[in-house]
């Protein structure tokens, strides 16, 4: 009886999966920051592992490092970082006044995260999509929803911190954004988006404008940037319906 081959790393493959890790971690540490009350120091932990995710994707396919291996440590990471640190700083943040309500809301909003994971891994079992359906995500991504469930504490940071940590504006973010993961709702993909030309300038003008934020004023930068990005869900809406209708007309 032959023994099942373990999967072969190399070093383009091994890149990735250290920034993998490295978001786990960042994600874990949250929890610990909040455990002690430490609410800026936990917001940025789960922006960091944001950032790592969107990072070792990319590296992986620059380094032409993907792996089956990396993508499931991939998926993994993203349920702990995005689907369990976000509900427990929460929780702890504001949550935890109305006992087991505030923890069932957690539970939803890590099963949501879990279904809305699930429903990604699987859909590249599916044939080939039509290329126009690749500039969309079904649903928000799971690091996405993990910002827009922080809103109220990233807002907090500036203005009205009594209102924002209120137990009900913290109930109506995590219904929410739980029902955005799992909807049929199209959102943008901004890995897939194809600029215009005229439109390259404009668009290196806008990142650099929001690099400048994040350094200067970042809790205001992140809350405009979150808030942006919930005003271009009927957008993104119309243009996937518009797609829809000319590659049906095409057909």
């Amino acid at each position: 009886m032959q023994r099942p081959q373990r999967p072969r790393l190399s070093i383009n493959t091994m890149i990735p999966n250290m920034l993998t890790m490295l978001a786990l971690c960042s994600g874990l540490t949250a929890i610990r920051f909040a455990y002690e009350g430490r609410w800026e120091h936990a917001a940025l932990a789960i922006a960091a592992a944001a950032v790592l995710d969107a990072l070792d994707g990319r590296i992986a396919r620059l380094l032409k490092g993907s792996s089956k291996f990396g993508a499931e440590l991939d998926s993994l990471s993203d349920m702990i970082c995005f689907g369990v640190s976000p509900g427990l700083v929460l929780y702890f943040w504001s949550l935890e006044t109305i006992g087991r309500f505030g923890w069932v809301l957690v539970l939803l909003y890590a099963v949501a995260c879990a279904l809305r994971l699930a429903r990604f891994n699987t859909a590249h079992d599916d044939p080939e999509p039509p290329e126009w359906e690749e500039v969309f995500f079904i649903g928000i991504p799971a690091p996405m929803a993990a910002g827009l469930v922080l809103l109220p504490m990233v807002i907090s940071f500036n203005i009205w911190e009594e209102f924002f940590r209120r137990p009900e504006v913290v109930v109506m973010f995590m219904l929410l954004v739980s029902w955005l993961m799992v909807s049929r709702i199209p959102t943008y993909s901004f890995k897939k988006v194809k600029l215009k030309p005229s439109w390259i300038l404009p668009t290196m003008l806008i990142v650099g404008l929001l690099a400048a934020g994040m350094l200067s004023a970042p809790w205001t930068t992140l809350s405009i940037m979150l808030l942006g990005y919930l005003g271009l869900i009927p957008f993104s809406i119309r243009s996937y319906r518009a797609m829809k209708k000319r590659a049906e007309t095409e057909d």
